[in-house]
């Protein structure tokens, strides 16, 4: 195995990774749940961005099941966005043979 060689790759791995990572900051994912009552909409680094509420749902009553819909929903956007990402790097390092169990 040609060092220098397995080098150069890791640098391109480096640099195809910066790329993704940045791609994916600034792309948006969103979540929904309760049949589309709630949804979150979070970035691709994770950060939420905004929430949307069908009025139907604002009662007093009902306000533990509004908290659990805003969870499920960000857990639905989050999901989404790890999916994404871990696409991306897959792709990003096809082809370059990594030592079995190396993650990045």
């Amino acid at each position: 195995m040609d060092i220098k060689a397995l080098m150069r790759q890791a640098q391109q791995v480096q640099e195809k990774m910066k790329k993704v990572e940045a791609e994916l900051a600034n792309k948006d994912y969103e979540g929904a749940s309760g049949g589309g009552l709630v949804k979150v909409v979070i970035n691709g680094s994770g950060v939420a961005k905004k929430i949307t509420i069908d009025p139907s749902l604002i009662s007093k009553d009902e306000i533990d099941i509004l908290e659990d819909l805003i969870v499920a929903s960000f857990n639905d956007a989050k999901k989404k966005s790890d999916d994404s990402s871990g696409e991306a790097i897959r792709g990003a390092t096809a082809g370059i043979p990594l030592p079995p169990g190396f993650k990045f």
